[in-house]
C-alpha cells in the first residue's frame, strides 16, 4: 500500500509553487519592462509597472486554476 496523500499537503505544495512562480514571473516582467523602458521609452516608469504587472497576473491565473483544479477534484473524491 502507498502512502496516503492529503489535500492539506498537495495545497501546501502548490501554494510553495505558487509563490515561486509568481517571484519568478514577477522579476521577469520587471527585467522586460526595464529593458523596453530603456531602449525604446527613454527610461519611462510605467514600463516596468507593466511589465510586472503582467508578470503577477499571470501567476495569479495559473495559480488560481492549478489550486480550483486541487479543490475541485478533491471535493469529488468525497
Amino acid at each position: 500500500m502507498g502512502i496516503p496523500i492529503y489535500v492539506e499537503d498537495e495545497i501546501g505544495k502548490k501554494w510553495d509553487r505558487c509563490i515561486t512562480d509568481g517571484l519568478l514571473k514577477f522579476s521577469s516582467g520587471l527585467l522586460i519592462g526595464g529593458l523596453f523602458s530603456v531602449l525604446f521609452f527613454k527610461r519611462k516608469r510605467w514600463p516596468l509597472l507593466m511589465g510586472s504587472g503582467f508578470g503577477v497576473g499571470m501567476a495569479y491565473s495559473n495559480c488560481e486554476k492549478d489550486l480550483n483544479a486541487t479543490v475541485t477534484a478533491a471535493g469529488k473524491c468525497l
